[in-house]
């Protein structure tokens, strides 16, 4: 089910097959308010995801002020790709739009852990909600710390409100 425009909403944008099985994940977690986000189909690269973002996302961002937007991607080693992900981002839509991904790539992670993607995922999802890092911890995820911070104070509240 599609989250209300009008209310405050996550939608999340994953580079990836990976990725969006670790997004589902998250949406497992049993004091997560479903309604309140939305996984969207798989973008089919980093690059595409910024393109797909650009293109059909940062102008509805603008009619919908309570849109947030998660972009999941792999930065493949790269550790400027922040910084190069960013730089497609409107300034306007800077505080609501949040880039995360694993430093490799999720096969890295997934051998790490020796869990599937969903599982991963539901760990996330409670480290998000304890504001713990068992799992935003780890070396594969540090990258994050930034983006993490940021979406903790801002999406938190809306994907665990009775938290």
């Amino acid at each position: 089910m599609a989250p209300n425009k009008n209310q405050p909403h996550v939608l999340v944008l994953p580079e990836d097959r990976a990725n969006s099985q670790m997004a589902n994940g998250f949406l497992l977690d049993p004091l997560l308010s479903s309604r309140t986000i939305q996984i969207l189909e798989e973008a089919g690269g980093w690059i595409e995801v910024l393109n797909r973002f650009e293109s059909d996302h940062a102008g509805a961002m603008e009619s919908y002020p309570r849109r947030f937007m998660v972009l999941l991607i792999d930065f493949d080693g790269h550790q400027e790709r922040l910084a190069q992900a960013k730089n497609r981002i409107p300034p306007d839509l800077a505080e609501r739009v949040f880039i995360l991904g694993i430093l490799t790539e999720p096969e890295d992670l997934k051998r790490n852990f020796g869990i599937s993607y969903e599982k991963i995922g539901q760990a996330m999802a409670k480290d998000c909600r304890e504001e713990t890092d068992n799992v935003w911890g780890h070396a594969l995820l540090k990258n994050n710390a930034g983006e993490l911070d940021r979406l903790r104070q801002r999406v938190r509240p809306i994907l665990f409100p009775s938290i």
